[in-house]
This record gives C-alpha cells, sequence and structure tokens, in this order.
C-alpha cells in the first residue's frame, strides 16, 4: 500500500505523520525533534507551560531538527492567546489547537503566514475550519485518549469530515500499530496523529514509570472520568482516577486560574504534572483506547518504522 502524500499549507512532511501533543510536558522539544527527525510533525504541547518554558523547549527543538515542528495549546487554557501568539513569535512551522474553538487563530495564522489545524469532531466544525482559513483539520474520534469532544468513531467520522472539507483531513484516536494506519488510510484520511505510542517512547518526556504504565495497562484498564474542562476524559485506571470516581479527591485548595472555565473538581493540571513525574499516585494517566496494544518502550525511529512497516514510502 502507498503512502498518502500530506500536505498542509507550504509544509510537506516526507510520511503523513503528525504527533500528538500530549500535555503536561510529554511532549516536549525531545519528541517532537525526533519525530520529525523521521520525516514526520513534531507536536510541542504548549499547554500547561508558561511563556518561558514554551520559548525554550521550541528554541531546544530547533537546535536538535531541521524538521517541522508544531505546537499544541488547548483553546480552554486562559494562556491560550498567550501561548500561541508566543510559538508564533517564535516562527513555528504550525499551530494546532483542541477542546474548544478559536476563530481570532485563523486571523493570527493568517497574518504570520502559519498554519492552523484544529482538532474537530463534525463535519460541520470542519467546514466551519475551513471557512475561517484552516490549512488541515484534526478529526478526532471517541478512540482518543484524553479530553473527548465525541462518542462517534473515528471510523464514522474521517469519511464524514472527507466529504464535508477540500483541505487535508489527518484521523487521531487510538490509532496505535499499523493495522489501525492502514484501516484509517484506507477510509480516506490525508494523515493520522499519533499521541499515547509516542508517550511510550524512549525520547518522551514521561517518567519512567508512566512509560511502564502505559505498557503494563490493558483495554479493560481504560475508563472514563469526569475532567474540571467540561468534557469526559479517557484515562488508564489507578488509585488517583478510582478516588475521582468516587469522588474522594480533594477540591482544589489553591486554584491557579489555569482554565478559561473550570468545575473545580479536582486540579487537571496539577494531576497531570504528577503523573509526567511519577508520581502516580496523585497522577492522571490519559490515554486512548487501544493501550493494550503498546508491549514495549522503543525509540521513535522503530516505532514510526513499526506503524509504516507495510507501506510503500517516497523517499525524496
Amino acid at each position: 500500500m502507498k503512502l498518502p502524500t500530506l500536505q498542509i499549507g507550504a509544509l510537506k512532511p516526507s510520511i503523513p505523520l503528525i504527533q500528538g501533543g500530549m500535555a503536561v510536558r510529554i511532549s516536549t522539544a525531545g519528541l517532537a525533534a525526533a519525530v520529525a527527525n523521521e520525516g514526520g510533525i513534531g507536536i510541542i504541547a504548549g499547554t500547561g507551560m508558561t511563556v518561558e518554558e514554551l520559548k525554550n523547549e521550541i528554541r531546544k527543538a530547533r537546535q536538535l531538527t531541521k524538521g517541522i515542528i508544531g505546537v499544541n495549546v488547548m483553546y480552554a487554557v486562559s494562556a491560550f492567546a498567550e501561548l500561541v501568539k508566543t510559538a508564533i513569535e517564535e516562527k513555528i512551522d504550525l499551530i494546532v489547537s483542541g477542546a474548544g474553538f478559536s476563530r481570532d487563530m485563523f486571523s493570527w495564522g493568517r497574518e504570520a503566514n502559519i498554519p492552523v489545524v484544529p482538532i474537530v469532531s463534525t463535519g460541520k466544525l470542519a467546514r466551519i475550519s475551513e471557512m475561517l482559513g484552516a490549512a488541515a483539520v484534526v478529526v478526532e474520534g471517541s478512540e482518543a485518549g484524553g479530553h473527548l469532544g465525541t462518542t462517534e468513531s473515528i471510523k464514522k467520522l474521517v469519511p464524514e469530515v472527507k466529504d464535508s472539507v477540500s483541505i487535508p483531513v489527518i484521523a487521531a484516536g487510538g490509532i496505535t500499530d499499523n493495522n489501525d494506519v492502514e484501516e484509517i488510510f484506507r477510509l480516506g484520511a490525508d494523515g493520522v496523529q499519533v499521541g499515547v505510542r509516542f508517550a511510550a517512547s524512549t525520547e518522551s518526556n514521561a517518567a519512567d514509570n508512566l512509560k511502564e504504565a502505559y505498557v503494563n495497562a490493558r483495554d479493560e484498564d481504560i475508563i472514563l472520568i469526569d475532567s474540571p474542562v467540561g468534557l469526559l476524559g479517557r484515562t488508564i485506571r489507578n488509585e488517583f482516577s478510582e478516588k475521582l470516581l468516587r469522588n474522594e479527591v480533594p477540591l482544589p485548595a489553591n486554584c491557579m486560574q489555569c482554565l478559561k472555565k473550570c468545575k473545580k473538581n479536582f486540579c487537571i493540571i496539577k494531576a497531570l504534572e504528577n503523573a509526567q513525574q511519577g508520581n502516580l499516585k496523585e497522577g492522571l494517566i490519559f490515554s486512548g483506547e487501544h493501550i493494550g496494544k503498546i508491549k514495549e518502550i522503543l525509540p521513535v525511529k522503530e516505532i514510526i518504522r513499526s506503524l509504516l512497516q507495510t507501506f510503500d514510502r517516497n523517499e525524496d
């Protein structure tokens, strides 16, 4: 099977693969650069970072690769505009955003000649995005990890969104191995976004025991929690998520006002930071639906080779 050609604005990655932007601080410069060096699009997750942190990660990634580097910032965070504008000032290659929808980001991208790629879950929102100037859309299905914007499978959404727009459609949600990639491309997707498989990579900024948690988890360990963002979140069952289900997690004592709107049922930034740093007893482990397919921690190069092993790759 031949790999599709993906073009986002003027960007032409040699493989049609984007690495998911996993916050907090899992998708940083090392991981993004490793993916970019293999011909994909590496993504730095800006959500939860300060402006200075984001600047430093972008600059570090530029030292590690000449490939394509983007930034993903959740619209739901209070510092959304500040972080996106910082990435633009640092001449990032593209902007990806989900967990809400910003019309302003399209004009910011247009002024800077930087492609903007929103994460959508319906054909209608994809059409609106194209009208506003999106260079491509990431369509995320119910199989995804983290915050969920739909109950519809990616297998249903890809054909629907492809029929709705003329810009590239990048599929996301539960894409973990070569069989998943093949199926998605047969449905017509122009590219794939892969998240949690890269979280369990050598270059991921996750703590070692968090990477092991991904490897050891089974599909039946996946549960849904009620996120302060106002969406359901898919996570691996552990001591912390069990407490969430029983409403036993203390309410935040000192709110950092990190979200535009927050239900304040727990501090999600702190919970994600705890997991990234290896404090799994108090950490939230976001994960896609097919976590059981991940059997070992591998270098990015090996993960990409495995994901694309049955495809004919154009080596330009």
